[in-house]
Order: structure tokens, then C-alpha cells, then sequence
């Protein structure tokens, strides 16, 4: 069954999309029936999903509960979701009087134990079309695991006019984070907004501040969805996201609770909570890689060349607890270790915190911080994660080429170029301001940053068949390219992953700065001409600009004032007071 953008002219977009799930990926049709509005469940497949597969647990239940034990275990369940959130509940389950209720099985790293396999098929996954949560309010599409409500949607189709915008506004205008189905944390996890062209979703329904991050595929390098023959562009969301293997996957792998501390104004420290439900390029990265890995063993290199705005802490997160728990198809681990080295002299916390924050185990993740010998302890115990800074990096090397029969996974995070070897000649006030330039370029050539001394190492030692590297930069240097990057078949290398500049742009995560910068020259030239300079009192920025030009181009504290005076009366001002300015200069003496 393909869903054709002609089928959409006749058919519902909803209906369509709950057929595909029913018949090609196996979900069973939900009812509004079977919705239990006060606890925001699905309490006929929750039930069902129950006696299927923990029947002794709830014939205990029963004989506690007598004829009340269905509404005693959604109290419960109720109360688990208020206290711990959805996620948790999933993977852990519930305890009541004492006996342990699952409420999904996920799947096993390895087939080794037929038993969970089997209840892993198990799980119920349902759709329900046109959901009735509240009286007079209809959602086009809620998905269920074993009763559970993970995700929903709105649908709308350009043949009746209406696109992801109008879903947007739906969401924001017209369902409230309030009710139960739609509380933070408690239920639903992701709500998303679709039509025949572009994916957003949101894991927090606020109103209108409700954020909605792009789930597009990206075209041309950009933002939006590629045309895909005899498809509807957005098809990737039913036919793979929601295809029964993916789905758990994100449930029990993927989205997380992302806890920040923040202190306010007079000092009182509050905890922020955000849901963390991965983008579609952060999904497809993570899954390329662990498909290849798992097929090539160790001794490879990729290089994932993901823009800033992509989200990378998470990315690397996840692919470190991948990583170190991929087994192959003949159920061996595929690394016995994974190691993130990250540039930053005091370690990346909030990396740390991300790769902690993600389910683990005690002693699966160490930070090195101390000396050579922590990082060699950390190693001999066989510690499967260990987060440690680039300056330990040749000592990481050379301690795993005496770890021959063991596979190292090495991430490093975003090969910087650092200004660490500050020239300090170019900054002596006795060169002119030409001097300055020219010793400052100089320096810069020569200069080693960051990803130049992890190449040097890497090729001192040279590529070990026990290690894959797995290198996150946003502008990856020739050399780098050359090093981690995938061949093509021309020959070149290319990233193994891309998510790029002009995507993160057009997707709006960062700024356009070439779109933002006026040269010194075309000032003086607008100034000129213009009379109502809309920047300026155009009186008194002609007499400001004018002072200039007779004096030498160099005269620095004129420049200075322009641009301060600029960024006081205006820039500052925007994105609520905080935005930011940068000065370009030729060297550190005019800086």
C-alpha cells in the first residue's frame, strides 16, 4: 500500500495514514470506546497487553483487588505518571501491593534470550482515529503502546487548503497542555504537526510559546523534504519513523528528560525539565552509523558533519550508549569500550551531563579529569564509557595499542580550532597596525589547533584495527575530510552524515551572519547618501561618518564609536535585550 498525493484528493490525509499503520505495520484500530477519558488510556489494550504477558502478576492483583483490581491498577499507573513521567514508566514499569507490572517490553541487544524476545513482540502497538480526549475535541491521530498514549497528530493537506502552519496553530491555539492526554511528562510525548510537504513537533504544548522543531528530512542540502516519485514527501514518518521496530526504538533509546539547573536573579536555584524526542537528522545519523558498524566491525572512520543548531551533545550522547552496547549478528559486542574526547580544558559539562542523564547503569560512564593514571584505571576495569579531554588523547592511543585484542570506539567532539598558542609578538604596540596583521597571519598558519594535533596523532600511530573513529565537526578542514571522511566514487571524501550549514539557517537554529554585517565602507556610503538614515539621526550620523574620512582610515576610536553607538541604540535591543554583536578585525593589535 502506497500512499499516493492522488489518494489524498478523494480521502481523508488521517485515514490514510491509520490504514498504512494497520496494514502494512501490523497496529490494531483503537475506539473511542475503549479511551478511558479520566485517566487519558486506552483501558482495553492496556488490559489485553497485561494478561498476555504477565498473567501470574495479575491474577495476584485480583485476588487482592477482587472486582476492583482494573480501576485499583490505573490509580496506580495514574499516580506513577504524575510522579515520574511517561518515559520512566515505560522502561522501568510499576510496582502495586508489591508485584512488578511491565508496561512495554523493549528490545534485547542480543537474541540470546529467546524469552524476552518473545514478549518483545508482544507489545500492543494501536492507533486511534479522530480521538474524542474531551468533550467537543477531536485529535486526528493518537498512537498507544500496550494502552499508553506516546504520540499524536494533526494532519492537514494542501488539497483542502490547509498545511503544517495550520496545524501549528491548532496545536498552539486550540489544545491546552492542561488536559490530562497533553500534560508534560505524564502522557503524550511528542505531538506533531504534519502535512504533504513538512514535519514539526513539540514535546511540550505551552500555548503559544510552544516551541516546534523541524522533523524534516532536508532538500538540496536545506530545509523541507526531497520529492520522492509516486509518494507524498512526508511519507518517511508512517512508512519508517512509525514502523513498529523504530517506534520502540525512540521510546526506549532515544527520548530522554533533560534536567537543568538554573539560578534566577536573587540567587534561588530552579530546575528546569525538557523532553528530549530526537530530530530526524540526529535519528538517521545515529542509525547509519550503528548499521555500519555493526556490519564493518572496528577499523573504520566516519566523519559526521553536523552543522552548530543540530543539537550535537545529544547526538554524541546517544551514539556513545549505542555504541557501547552493539552487538553483531552473531551476538558479540562489537567495542568494548567508547571513549568521547571533547576539546574543552574543564569537560564539557553539558555533554557529561547528557551522556549521564541517558539511562545507564552504575560504572558504565567515567569522566577522566585527573591524570593519565585515572584514564588507565578507568580502562583496565573495563569501564564502557569514559568521557576526557584532547590533551589526553596521545596518551589514549598509545595505552590502547598495548589493548590489542580489545575495540575501542573513539568520539571526538567537534575538532575545534583553538587560539591557544596566543602570538604575543602581534600584540607588542610598538608595530604598526600592518605589522601586527602580518605577524598575526602568519602565526595563524602556523599555528597547530585542536583537529591538527589529533590527525598528527593519529597518523604517528597510524589507523589501529581495533579502533573506529567517529569525528563531529560542523567545518571539517581538507585534512580532517581526508582523514575520517567516506570515499566516493569519484574518489573524494565525504562526511558519512551531513546536516548542513544551510539547512541549520533556513531551519532557523542559527544566524545568517553574512545577511547581518555592514563593511566600515558601505556605512559611510549609506550615510552619505541617505537622508533619513533609519538607523541614525541621519544629522548626526553624516557629521559622525563625515569626521572620519579625513582622518587616517586607522584612526580606530572612531571606528569604535560607530559601532558601539550602533549596537547600543539598536542591536542590543533585540531578541528581548540579549542579543549579541561581533567585531571582525585584522589583528589581535586592532582588536
Amino acid at each position: 500500500m502506497i500512499v499516493t498525493p492522488d489518494i489524498l484528493k478523494e480521502r481523508a490525509f488521517q485515514t490514510v495514514v491509520k490504514e498504512y499503520l494497520t496494514t502494512v505495520h501490523g497496529y490494531i484500530e483503537g475506539t473511542n470506546q475503549d479511551y478511558n477519558r479520566q485517566y487519558a488510556v486506552d483501558e482495553t489494550q492496556l488490559f489485553l497487553f497485561l494478561e498476555e504477558t504477565q498473567k501470574k502478576s495479575l491474577e495476584k492483583l485480583k485476588e487482592i483487588y477482587k472486582g476492583q483490581y482494573k480501576q485499583k491498577i490505573l490509580f496506580r499507573l495514574d499516580n506513577e505518571l504524575k510522579r515520574r513521567g511517561m518515559v520512566d514508566v515505560l522502561r522501568k514499569g510499576i510496582k502495586d501491593y508489591g508485584v512488578h507490572l511491565n508496561l512495554a517490553y523493549f528490545k534485547p541487544p542480543t537474541t540470546l534470550n529467546q524469552e524476552l524476545m518473545e514478549l518483545y513482540t508482544k507489545n500492543r502497538l494501536s492507533v486511534t482515529e479522530e480521538l474524542v480526549h474531551k468533550e467537543g475535541e477531536r485529535i486526528d491521530l493518537v498512537i498507544f503502546l500496550n494502552g499508553l498514549p506516546v504520540l499524536a497528530f494533526e494532519l492537514k493537506n494542501e488539497f483542502t487548503g490547509q498545511n503544517v502552519e495550520d496545524a501549528k496553530y491548532q496545536w498552539m491555539y486550540e489544545r491546552s497542555g492542561k488536559d490530562l492526554l497533553f500534560r508534560f511528562k505524564q502522557r503524550v510525548i511528542a505531538c506533531f504537526a504534519i502535512d504533504t510537504d513538512e514535519v514539526y513537533m513539540t514535546t511540550k504544548l505551552d500555548g503559544t510559546k510552544t516551541f516546534f522543531l523541524p522533523f524534516n528530512k532536508g532538500y538540496n542540502n536545506g530545509k523541507g523534504n526531497p520529492p520522492v516519485k509516486g509518494k507524498i514527501k512526508t511519507h518517511y514518518i508512517w512508512e519508517d519513523m512509525l514502523s513498529r521496530d523504530s517506534l520502540l526504538e525512540i521510546l526506549d533509546k532515544f527520548v530522554y528528560l533533560k534536567v537543568d539547573e538554573e539560578e534566577d536573579d536573587e540567587g534561588n536555584i530552579k530546575t528546569k525539565e525538557t523532553l528530549i524526542f530526537p530530530r530526524y537528522h540526529q535519528r538517521d545519523a545515529i542509525r547509519k552509523i550503528l548499521s555500519h558498524a555493526k556490519m564493518f566491525g572496528p577499523g573504520q572512520s566516519y566523519l559526521i558533519q553536523h552543522s552548530a543548531g543540530s543539537g550535537k551533545t545529544n547526538t554524541i550522547s546517544w551514539l556513545s550508549h549505542r555504541l557501547a552496547t552493539l552487538h553483531n549478528d552473531q551476538n558479540q559486542s562489537v567495542f568494548d569500550g567508547v571513549i568521547v574526547v571533547t576539546d574543552r580544558k574543564v569537560l564539557d559539562k553539558q555533554l557529561q551531563k547528557a551522556v549521564y542523564q541517558l539511562e545507564h547503569k552504575a560504572g558504565m560512564v567515567a569522566k577522566i579529569e585527573e591524570d593519565s593514571a585515572q584514564l588507565a584505571d578507568a580502562l583496565n576495569k573495563g569501564i564502557k564509557i569514559i568521557i576526557t579531554t584532547i590533551q589526553k588523547f596521545p596518551y589514549i592511543l598509545d595505552k590502547i595499542g598495548t589493548l590489542k585484542n580489545k575495540n575501542y570506539a573513539i568520539i571526538i567532539d567537534e575538532a575545534h580550532s583553538s587560539t591557544s598558542g596566543k602570538n604575543m609578538a602581534a600584540l607588542t604596540t610598538s608595530l604598526t597596525l600592518e605589522e601586527a596583521q602580518k605577524l598575526d597571519e602568519e602565526a595563524e598558519a602556523n599555528e597547530m589547533d585542536a583537529e591538527d594535533k589529533i590527525l598528527d596523532e593519529i597518523n604517528r600511530v597510524g589507523k589501529q584495527p581495533n579502533i573506529s573513529f567517529f569525528a563531529f565537526t560542523a567545518t571539517p578542514k581538507g585534512s580532517t575530510l581526508k582523514m575520517f571522511g567516506t570515499e566516493d566514487a569519484q574518489g573524494k571524501p565525504q562526511p558519512f552524515h551531513l546536516y548542513s550549514m544551510k539547512q541549520a539557517i533556513e531551519e532557523g537554529f542559527i544566524l545568517d551572519v553574512l545577511k547581518n554585517y555592514v563593511t566600515y565602507k558601505t556605512y559611510y556610503k549609506i550615510a552619505k547618501k541617505i537622508e533619513e538614515d533609519p538607523v541614525f539621526e541621519s544629522a548626526k550620523a553624516t557629521k559622525a561618518i563625515s569626521r572620519f574620512v579625513s582622518l587616517h582610515p586607522h584612526n580606530i576610536e572612531q571606528k569604535t564609536e560607530i559601532m558601539v553607538e550602533h549596537f547600543r541604540k539598536i542591536t542590543s535591543k533585540k531578541l528581548n535585550g540579549k542579543a549579541k554583536a561581533m567585531v571582525v578585525t585584522a589583528s589581535r593589535l586592532h582588536a
